[in-house]
């Protein structure tokens, strides 16, 4: 463990007379732009606490790169014990160069997240997709294509080829990666992915190739199966090379999408860049314990230290963290937030690379937001130097 601190409210109610939570969260900053994005998430997550007599305990541990150059294992077991004993985790990223541009690296950065994933039993990663209408124009698709575009992408985590049986042969000339389902991996994230289609416009889409694959022909008679237990959920199928190009030619179609792993690993990525940045996409992953919660975006080596990455990604994270708490007010705030730092024009250098903030500024604008101290109408002259918050 890296170190410790707490959060703590005032004694007495908070923001409508409630009295606060207490929550554990493991937090793993990982590789390159890993900690600045996380330390703003952590910096919202105070300015909540604050304001609503929350009580948020954060400890700090070690995955990826940074784990294996200061330990030799990209998941060191204590990082394991204290993610199983917290009420969530929140995660930046992993990643380094001299481990992406090695092949034959025997110990990755990558293996830690497999794993933590597996040890937690994370077998949904749940990515919602929206679109703002101040960045539309960043979109490399047309604005009347995106326009209103809010689905959310349910992709199982645990199983299929990324945790098969991996072989290769004597002379590196033969390799295999078995993909492997079972009934219940399906089952288990079917349900979630169905539930969160009666909440919203009642339809889902799942997404295979059961014209080829037996484990596609699996997953297409068990959702089959589960779609009659909700039958106020339209359920359609669409193969994946079809669905990589129906988000693209009309995103606006989805609801819930459901697939797996390696399917699900591909489409989200091609989802995000709808938004415009991929720097803006939080997601979630749960299952039967501990939740995590990271940005979509890789660690961005480049970038690393130079206060310029968007953190909107991990901040937009850790309101899904407090979905997941049942704080869906100060989610929602969050959010808000977000939202008013992109119409205000106060946006990273991905999105504006002339007149940009700084992540850390971006940090205590939202901050400084979700704890009331931000006036309606402002006067941009006050942001001085792109890092100093509102005067």
């Amino acid at each position: 463990m890296i170190k410790h601190t707490v959060k703590k409210f005032s004694p007495g109610a908070g923001e409508g007379g409630n009295r606060g939570v207490q929550k554990n969260i493991v937090v793993i900053e990982g590789d390159g732009i890993g900690p600045e994005v996380t330390r703003q998430s952590v910096k919202v997550l105070n300015a909540i606490a604050e304001r609503f007599n929350h009580e948020f305990s954060y400890s700090y541990f070690l995955m990826g790169a940074v784990a294996i150059d200061k330990t030799s294992n990209p998941l060191p077991d204590e990082t394991i014990e204290a993610s199983l004993n917290s009420d969530a985790i929140l995660f930046g990223a992993i990643g380094h160069p001299k481990y992406d541009n090695d092949p034959t690296a025997k110990v990755r950065p990558e293996q830690g997240l497999l794993k933590l994933r597996k040890s937690l039993q994370l077998f949904a990663n749940i990515r919602p997709v929206a679109t703002y209408p101040s960045l539309q124009h960043l979109s490399p698709l047309k604005t009347k294509n995106i326009e209103d575009v809010d689905f959310v992408i349910f992709r199982e985590l645990t199983g299929g080829i990324y945790f098969g049986k991996k072989e290769v042969n004597a002379e590196n000339t033969v390799a295999s990666d078995d993909c492997v389902y079972t009934r219940e991996e399906i089952e288990r994230i079917a349900h979630l992915a169905f539930k969160q289609a009666q909440l919203r416009r009642k339809k889902l889409t799942l997404v295979d190739k059961a014209n080829v694959l037996e484990t596609s022909r699996l997953w297409r008679k068990v959702v089959q199966e589960i779609a009659k237990e909700y039958k106020d959920v339209a359920v359609d199928f669409l193969f994946v090379d079809n669905a990589a190009m129906q988000i693209i030619l009309n995103p606006k179609q989805f609801d819930v999408i459901l697939t797996e792993n390696m399917f699900g690993d591909i489409i989200s990525d091609e989802a995000s860049v709808i938004s415009g940045s991929l720097g803006l996409l939080p997601s979630a992953s749960i299952g039967k314990g501990a939740a995590l919660f990271e940005p979509i975006h890789g660690s961005y080596p480049q970038a690393a230290g130079k206060d310029i990455a968007n953190p909107l990604g991990s901040i937009l994270s850790a309101a899904m963290l407090l979905d997941h708490f049942g704080l869906h007010k100060e989610a929602e705030l969050i959010r808000e937030a977000a939202n008013w730092t992109l119409r205000n024009g106060f946006v990273t250098k991905d999105i504006d690379p002339v007149n940009f903030y700084f992540t850390s500024t971006i940090g205590e604008l939202i901050s400084d937001y979700v704890g009331g101290k931000i006036p309606g109408d402002i006067n941009k002259a006050n942001v001085e130097l792109r890092k100093s918050t509102i005067i």
